[in-house]
């Protein structure tokens, strides 16, 4: 079965169409106003309408957000699946899948093989986990550090949902990650930038096609 690839922080039209054309799975939206990557409901709708009833899964990242916050997103474009990047915990999780009906991707920071014990609590309340690498000491994002954590810590290791690598993850080094971690899909946002925010069609492209063994 295929790898699948996830490009995340997508935010404006060279980096959706490169995505897109690359064969990218999923693509990731920013909602949220601290990230660099981050775009509003407005420009996230233009975007999408690109390639309308095409194309990857629209996966739309949220950071603590309310009830709210999440359903003027959704009254502006559709998603396809909901990743939440936050603290939220079970019980959030699930009443955020419930509340608007839409697969749930649980984003867990990850540093030791302990780290790993979060995992059967929030199984039942969400379709996906993205196991990305904890932020550094310091870092003001969740997620999108350009921060890897030891892939050894998930060999062999039984996930209870479909699951996706992330965190520090490059053209270079995808494929290594994903031989060592066993992992079924891999997400990538600051790998693949020319600058903090920006990205390069043509990482975009080397990524999948190195994630896929091409």
């Amino acid at each position: 079965m295929s790898v699948q690839v996830k490009i995340c922080g997508l935010n404006d039209a060279e980096g959706l169409d490169a995505a897109v054309a690359a064969g990218a799975d999923m693509v990731g939206l920013v909602f949220y106003s601290p990230s660099p990557r981050a775009v509003t409901p407005a420009a996230a709708a233009a975007l999408s309408a690109r390639h309308a009833g095409t194309g990857p899964l629209r996966v739309g990242l949220f950071v603590d957000a309310t009830d709210e916050a999440i359903a003027a997103v959704l009254a502006a474009l559709p998603l396809d699946i909901l990743q939440l990047h936050g603290e939220e915990d079970p019980a959030r999780c699930a009443a955020i899948r419930a509340r608007f009906g839409l697969p749930v991707m649980k984003a867990l920071g990850i540093a030791t093989r302990e780290d790993l014990a979060r995992l059967e609590a929030y199984a039942p309340a969400v379709d996906r986990f993205l196991l990305d690498a904890r932020p550094p000491p310091g870092a003001s994002l969740p997620g999108g550090n350009a921060a890897a954590f030891d892939w050894h810590i998930l060999a062999g290791q039984a996930v209870p949902r479909p699951w996706l690598l992330a965190g520090g993850l490059t053209p270079g080094n995808v494929a290594e990650a994903i031989r060592v971690s066993g992992a079924p899909g891999v997400d990538v946002s600051s790998g693949v930038e020319r600058a903090r925010g920006v990205k390069h069609p043509a990482l975009i492209a080397g990524f999948v096609a190195a994630a896929r063994g091409g």
